[in-house]
């Protein structure tokens, strides 16, 4: 399937002049790190990226608008390959990765996790060049209307390889999987490690239900990360308190159009703006985390339920 997918991207990317240039200027993009708390995050500069990150998903707008990841409206250069027979597998033709894929499902059906978790696992597994991410419909995904994952090249955002020093403890053991929390205020993460896909998904289930759901929503806000590797799967959750943070809508010099989402919680911030990309530093990253992310007390209380969920 990798190379399947790596002769989609090449043949798309000599087919579809939009995706070629923006493909041709993700080589040039500009890049930063910043120490938010002795962790790295790194700021890549995109203005490809205003598609997403400028993107209108309030009821109205999406209500007005066409839903570009229905096979119907998609551009016809645009090819896929089929996933577990309702799912395409696309280039990505506003890329933050070297390889960028977007998997739709084929019917328009809101955006929601809970019943396609094991999807996602069995994409990593399918997809060992990748990792596969979600974004909540309140989460940083522009297309909240319309159920998929995306995926990027493995080992591209920090995270991936620095976890693993920042744990913090073992919320618990289920079955054959491990549920840890990490060391990385002020974002709030909880890992799950396991080489059963079975026991991973039952997991998850577990950690979604503990997590706390806003009045009117129908879905927890979160990120997930999930990587397939040696035998294992490792699942980032990333539990939210707020869409967009406070500089998103400020007016003048305290603007900064910064919406994160998944990979922006992986530690590589999206800036399609290039005052933003100057300007933005550690502490900006802090604040923004601060207010997406859930505040120590309540991820604390998170913590506590799913413990309790698993008292016989």
């Amino acid at each position: 399937m990798n190379q399947r997918i790596n002769n989609l991207l090449n043949n798309q990317l000599a087919n579809w002049e939009l995706a070629r240039a923006n493909y041709t200027a993700l080589s040039g993009v500009r890049v930063k790190e910043l120490d938010v708390n002795g962790i790295l995050y790194k700021v890549q500069f995109n203005p490809a990226r205003i598609v997403s990150s400028g993107a209108k998903v309030d009821a109205r707008s999406i209500k007005e608008r066409s839903c570009f990841l229905c096979p119907a409206n998609r551009p016809p250069v645009q090819k896929g390959i089929p996933f577990e027979g309702h799912y395409d597998i696309l280039m990505n033709p506003f890329p933050i990765f070297p390889r960028h894929l977007t998997i739709p499902e084929q019917a328009h059906v809101e955006q929601r996790i809970v019943t396609r978790f094991g999807d996602m696992l069995s994409l990593a597994q399918l997809l060992t060049d990748y990792t596969i991410f979600y974004n909540g419909p309140r989460c940083g995904a522009s297309a909240p209307d319309h159920a998929h994952f995306q995926a990027g090249s493995k080992g591209f955002m920090p995270i991936e390889k620095d976890w693993h020093r920042l744990v913090a403890g073992k919320v618990a053991d289920y079955r054959n999987a491990t549920l840890w929390y990490l060391d990385d205020a002020p974002r709030t993460t909880l890992v799950i490690d396991s080489p059963d896909k079975d026991a991973a998904a039952a997991l998850f289930g577990i950690v979604y239900h503990s997590l706390p759901v806003s009045s009117g929503e129908e879905e927890p806000m979160l990120n997930l990360l999930t990587l397939y590797e040696s035998g294992r799967w490792t699942v980032f959750i990333f539990p939210r308190a707020k869409h967009r943070p406070a500089c998103y809508l400020a007016e003048g010099e305290e603007n900064l159009l910064c919406s994160p989402a998944s990979v922006d919680l992986g530690g590589v911030f999206i800036t399609p703006v290039e005052k933003d990309f100057l300007k933005i530093t550690a502490e900006d990253v802090a604040q923004i985390l601060s207010e997406v992310c859930l505040s120590a007390d309540a991820f604390g209380r998170v913590r506590e339920r799913i413990m309790n969920s698993l008292i016989p």
